[in-house]
């Protein structure tokens, strides 16, 4: 048998859900055993007073990720997110993973201190007035280029589900041509961010399938794919959901607690999806996409049940995708997790549901971060992730609060060129002192699209 994944973490990131072993054959007075998973924050006094610097975290038996210190999180770099060394002289350059539901999250400080304020000033308001409204006009001309083209999009999407039933054909071409353009959008570019739009720019007919398209295409090509797979997963990411037309409006949104007569009509919408599909004369793996969107790795989906690799390459792209945005965009939005906690779960909980190749990517992809998150910073104050470049992901850029200008006035950070910028945690929206909530006015729904790097080089074509 082999032997579990384990890896070294200070006591500082010991949590309840934790599973720890300790070095050694002796008893430890006070604790179940040499490993175990951690019950009790009594138990963690317990290892404290013992006098031990680091022990053992065993992932695959642990229920939560540790606490984050100034170190990577050794259970996110077993995916493969890339940490970076801390700059010389400084150890908190490098943020881990944090889920944010800590018990002491209530005594976040309400604002950092005037003098804590002046200190952490990243150079915005040093800028030159010239050079401040520059940076400020580009910043703002990439967010109006990305809503541009994502209302495009977005419009084209409405027209594919209007047209699906009544004229299928026309609703074919219409999905074909907005997926050429999705993924030529990308597909010339090193890097890509995912960004976050504001709210109004999701349209609710559309913001699922839209972000499932987004972040399926950016995930295929994370994983390598070529142009024509791309197309192919993108067009089964726009429609993966398209059967849900034949339900009733109200069992359109997934609800486990409905009964079990609309759990099962729910769940119809796969077959729905392919009939539609046929009509359509979609490829045949754009049909199991559709018919497997909902099939998880470990044979606990539906329609069938399939396992592993009786699940299409593509539809394992798709499952995942759509199980996170379905996570951050509930349909009761008051049950939505944050994109931080969506991936934690997704982690810590659910991975055995999803392709390990998959969701190591996703993971990469995303960052410990995902856009949307929000957090507090290493000097007290609150941000907001306003993209992750995926070749990046422990630095995203982020708008951070400053109450002294106006939330449209406020340049984005990139974290990579602001190192002396740390991230202490991810913190849940309404832990956020109001007039701060107010500021950063945090997204109910998330919205996704693509952003252009400023600095990101276009491939030259193959001679």
């Amino acid at each position: 048998m082999a032997e579990p994944t384990r890896a070294l973490i200070e006591l500082g990131q010991l949590r309840v859900g934790v599973f720890v072993q300790l070095d050694g054959h002796h008893d430890f007075p006070g604790l179940p055993a040499r490993a175990f998973l951690i019950e009790s924050e009594a138990q963690i006094e317990r290892l404290r007073a013992l006098g031990l610097a680091r022990v053992w975290y065993l992932p695959e038996r642990s229920h939560a990720l540790p606490l984050a210190l100034p170190e990577a999180d050794a259970s996110w770099a077993a995916l493969g997110v890339p940490v970076r060394p801390a700059p010389e002289g400084r150890d908190d350059a490098a943020p881990g993973a944090d889920d944010g539901a800590r018990s002491d999250a209530g005594t976040a400080p309400e604002s950092a201190a005037p003098e804590q304020e002046e200190a952490a000033d990243d150079g915005a308001h040093g800028a030159a007035p010239k050079d401040r409204r520059a940076l400020l006009a580009a910043q703002q001309a990439s967010l109006e280029r990305c809503e541009q083209q994502y209302g495009e999009a977005s419009r084209h999407m409405r027209g594919v589900l209007q047209n699906a039933r009544a004229n299928p054909q026309q609703a074919r071409e219409l999905a074909m041509a907005q997926v050429e353009t999705m993924v030529g959008q990308v597909a010339g570019l090193e890097d890509v961010a995912i960004r976050l739009l504001s709210e109004k720019a999701g349209q609710e007919t559309t913001l699922h399938p839209m972000n499932v398209s987004v972040l399926s295409i950016l995930l295929g090509r994370a994983l390598k794919f070529d142009e024509a797979r791309l197309r192919l997963l993108g067009l089964g990411a726009m429609l993966h959901d398209i059967g849900k037309l034949e339900l009733p409006d109200r069992l359109r949104w997934r609800d486990d607690h409905a009964p079990a007569a609309e759990r099962r009509l729910f769940q119809s919408h796969a077959q729905h999806g392919v009939a539609i599909g046929r009509k359509m004369q979609l490829p045949d793996e754009v049909l199991e996409i559709i018919a497997q969107h909902h099939e998880f790795a470990d044979g606990s989906g539906y329609p069938r049940g399939l396992k592993g690799e009786q699940i299409s390459a593509l539809a394992r792209v798709v499952a995942l995708v759509n199980q996170y945005d379905n996570l951050c965009n509930a349909g009761n939005p008051a049950q939505s997790l944050t994109p931080h906690d969506a991936l934690a779960l997704i982690f810590a909980r659910q991975r055995e549901a999803f392709d390990a190749t998959v969701l190591a990517a996703f993971i990469r992809m995303m960052g410990v971060y995902p856009p949307g998150s929000v957090l507090q910073l290493n000097d007290g104050r609150y941000a907001i992730v306003a993209s992750v470049n995926s070749d990046r992901p422990l630095k995203p850029r982020i708008l951070v609060h400053d109450p002294a200008i106006a939330p449209e006035e406020a340049l984005v950070h990139d974290l990579e060129e602001h190192p002396e910028i740390g991230i202490q945690r991810a913190i849940k929206p309404v832990q956020l002192p109001r007039a701060v909530f107010d500021w950063l006015s945090p997204r109910k729904r998330m919205c996704y699209f693509f952003e252009r790097s400023l600095a990101a080089p276009r491939r030259e074509p193959p001679a």
